[in-house]
């Protein structure tokens, strides 16, 4: 019987064929679309110098510093807000504070029932990534009246994540203060302005970090949104009506932190938050970048690619050399990077600059 003699180039031929720089090459090459810049907002949250009354007055608040004013959620894309809104955080042994001021000529707020979805009217929110990891989210709505909403996220929506609706920040303070008179077409208000409590207890529960407060130097990723639908007045109502220019309705979405698109639901896009151990009004701390937010950053790009690559391709990437890397990392990185991936499944690895690895999925999460 004739065997089948396989000759030492044909062996190295069919090794070379079945290597992954052939698979690589074998791959096809897309032109990935440009990403927004991340450039998020920074904010140093001092200890509260006393006790803060939460009856939505910000009277304690003098020696806290706002952040920023908000912008439109995509940034320079779209004009300035016509009403300034601003933030202030601050922290004790307790939990954690947030205050809002909303310049308003005209404050109203109809929905009573708590857990409904707020941003069908004006309102303000409130979201915090505790570990940074674009997972195991906080969020919280309130409108001039006081009605809330709280719920946990596992995931971006674009992940289509759990979300627990009737999840509680159990312990929570919260008031508002009208500056004017709600609901009332027939004058013209100032502001509407909050304040929010949140016990570490709660904010616990989505951190790795038993009850703990944070330390100087930790940092949260948070961010804020004011949602302003344009309106007019009708037999002694507030009815919403398109903006000017535009024929259907739809809101203003302002923002702390701008994601570039109209969706606060991008983690990665939203402030960074240090905390420092001086008390309010009794010296400074400057915000200090951490460096392994740049490595982060470098693989959020490519998570993007490979979402991308995938939906052109119908498969993951299996290379750092498909992805077209070097567009987003240099030589050294792109030499320590490595992909992963199975027909539904894909990890890609960097090490930081201190030598911590650092690791994201298919589904966004960023870890160490």
């Amino acid at each position: 019987m004739k065997k089948n003699v396989l000759t030492c180039s044909a062996l190295c031929a069919l090794l070379a064929a079945c290597s992954p720089q052939s698979q690589t090459a074998n791959e096809p090459s897309i032109d990935f679309a440009p990403v927004t810049p991340l450039n998020p907002p920074t904010y140093v949250c001092y200890k509260a110098p006393g006790e803060i009354k939460v009856d939505g007055k910000l009277t304690e608040w003098d020696a806290i510093p706002w952040t920023s004013d908000f912008v439109d959620i995509e940034g320079d894309k779209r004009p300035a807000p016509h009403f300034q809104t601003r933030a202030k955080m601050a922290y004790d042994e307790n939990g954690m504070y947030f205050a809002a001021l909303m310049d308003e000529p005209h404050v109203w707020a109809y929905q009573t029932e708590h857990d409904c979805v707020i941003f069908k009217e004006n309102d303000f929110e409130i979201f915090i990534d505790a570990m940074g990891s674009t997972h195991n989210y906080l969020e919280y709505e309130i409108n001039a009246n006081g009605t809330d909403w709280d719920l946990y996220l596992s995931q971006p929506y674009r992940n289509r994540p759990c979300v627990v609706n009737n999840w509680e920040y159990l312990g929570k303070k919260v008031g508002v203060h009208v500056d004017g008179t709600l609901n009332n077409p027939n004058d013209t208000d100032k502001s509407w302005s909050i304040e929010v409590f949140f016990p570490w207890s709660a904010l616990n529960q989505v951190r790795d970090r038993a009850n703990a407060r944070p330390q100087a130097g930790d940092q949260f990723r948070v961010n804020f949104s004011r949602v302003e639908w344009t309106v007019k007045a009708e037999n002694g109502k507030y009815v919403k009506i398109p903006i000017e220019g535009e024929e259907n309705i739809r809101e203003y979405n302002w923002v702390w932190a701008p994601t570039g698109v109209i969706n606060i639901h991008l983690p990665e896009y939203w402030g960074y938050v240090q905390f420092s151990d001086k008390v309010a009004g009794q010296g400074e701390d400057t915000f200090q970048p951490k460096p392994e937010e740049a490595t982060k950053w470098i693989l959020r790009q490519l998570y993007y690619r490979q979402k991308e690559y995938q939906e052109a391709t119908g498969h993951y990437a299996a290379s750092a050399q498909t992805l077209k890397a070097s567009d987003i990392c240099s030589a050294e990185q792109m030499s320590k990077l490595t992909v992963e991936r199975t027909a539904s499944l894909f990890e890609i690895t960097l090490p930081a600059a201190d030598g911590t690895v650092w690791r994201i999925n298919q589904d966004g999460l960023v870890w160490k």
